[in-house]
């Protein structure tokens, strides 16, 4: 572990970090970063979740924190983590753990001494790895920094193990594949194995847990490798019965060629199933809003409306995402005059009110006169003005 690399970045110099650090290492106690942080940081993405391991006990860390002045929340104490905000930014510090006992969705866990004993309670090799308040990096496994640079997604120790203490790290796996695995080499047949083997304990989890999983993983840069080996390896059909993700490579193209940022959401209505619209969001449990999306995407997909009109009705975003899934499910022509039709649609304002018509017409004549003006109005792509609309009229 000498020639360990070393982690630098605002995330980890920050003085109102360093401070939570400096308050568990001038205590005599250990203070290292851990996971998503240390693994993104090396490879140059995004730092958000400030995770960090200690030896020191949770009673004793809310000490600590409060004889610093700093904020300190019992977020998880019974698992041993506190979250300690310093300047604003909060910090999870979580001692180190043993599992005791598991039934597939929850554990019972015993506070550890090690970092070792830490990171063998671990999912992946490439989150057990670990850096000082200095940057450094641990890997106390041996394995972590050169799966990570191979960019090999493995389970910590025995796959079947791993799976069998949380079921839900069937569909971590696919999706941590599809944002950090070497997507040429594709996924790790050990633990494919044993995700097949263990098919029987996804219906034993949440249904938010699991929408929640599979909304991340389609919001990756190209997710179509890891959702066509979770269809091979039968975990798609388990959570989204019916499934088809035939439509989900070209509609990943579509969205690159165009410009368009990856949307899980999109992907989701891409990939249908037997449950569409509303029937898919009560399903996974996802939120009222995105049960609505889902029940326009699945509505406009399959009709001719056109992309002005969708940006009318709908907005831009919400028209080009139906654009491209047209395009990519059902192999309708898309051009760039598509999306420039929808964005002109989004800000065109109805130049007619009731009260232009009101001399002539009254009650439900009134209102049936108002939609076939704007009927008009938008099949003429919004070109015909006020005084055209009334002369017609």
């Amino acid at each position: 572990m000498n020639d360990a690399p070393k982690i630098t970045g605002d995330w980890l110099t920050n003085p109102v970090t360093q401070a939570v650090c400096a308050m568990l290492n001038d205590a005599g106690y250990q203070a290292h970063f851990v996971g998503g942080c240390v693994r993104n940081a090396l490879l140059g993405a995004v730092v958000s979740d400030m995770d960090i391991s200690t030896d020191a006990r949770p009673d004793r860390v809310v000490e600590l924190a409060r004889a610093a002045g700093l904020k300190a929340i019992p977020t998880g104490i019974d698992h041993g983590t506190i979250t300690v905000v310093s300047g604003q930014i909060p910090h999870e510090i979580t001692t180190y753990r043993k599992d005791v006992e598991t039934d597939g969705r929850r554990a019972v866990v015993a506070f550890a001494d090690t970092m070792e004993e830490d990171a063998h309670r671990r999912d992946f090799t490439m989150n057990a790895l670990y850096c000082d308040a200095s940057g450094q990096v641990v890997d106390p496994l041996g394995q972590g920094l050169a799966d990570l640079a191979a960019r090999h997604l493995r389970f910590i120790d025995d796959p079947d193990m791993r799976i069998r203490e949380d079921y839900l790290r069937s569909l971590r796996f696919f999706r941590f594949h599809a944002w950090y695995g070497d997507q040429d080499a594709g996924p790790d047949p050990e633990a494919l194995a044993a995700i097949a083997a263990n098919l029987a304990g996804i219906e034993t989890l949440s249904k938010e847990r699991v929408g929640a999983e599979l909304v991340k993983l389609l919001a990756a840069p190209e997710p179509q490798q890891a959702v066509a080996t979770m269809r091979q390896s039968g975990v798609l059909a388990m959570v989204l019965g019916g499934a088809d993700d035939r439509a989900l490579a070209p509609l990943v193209h579509l969205e690159q060629q165009a410009g368009i940022a990856p949307d899980g959401l999109r992907r989701l209505a891409a990939l249908g199933g037997e449950r569409d619209g509303h029937g898919v969001a009560r399903g996974l449990r996802l939120s009222n809003a995105q049960g609505k999306q889902l029940a326009l995407y699945r509505d406009h997909i399959g009709t001719t409306e056109g992309s002005g009109a969708l940006g009318y009705h709908h907005g831009a975003a919400l028209a080009k995402d139906i654009l491209l899934l047209r395009a990519a499910m059902l192999e309708m022509p898309m051009t760039h005059g598509s999306f420039a039709a929808a964005e002109r649609g989004a800000t065109a304002t109805f130049p007619v009110k009731a009260a232009d018509l009101m001399d002539r017409f009254q009650g439900k004549a009134l209102g049936d006169a108002l939609r076939r003006l704007e009927r008009h109005w938008i099949d003429a792509e919004f070109r015909p003005s006020r005084s055209q609309l009334l002369a017609e009229i």
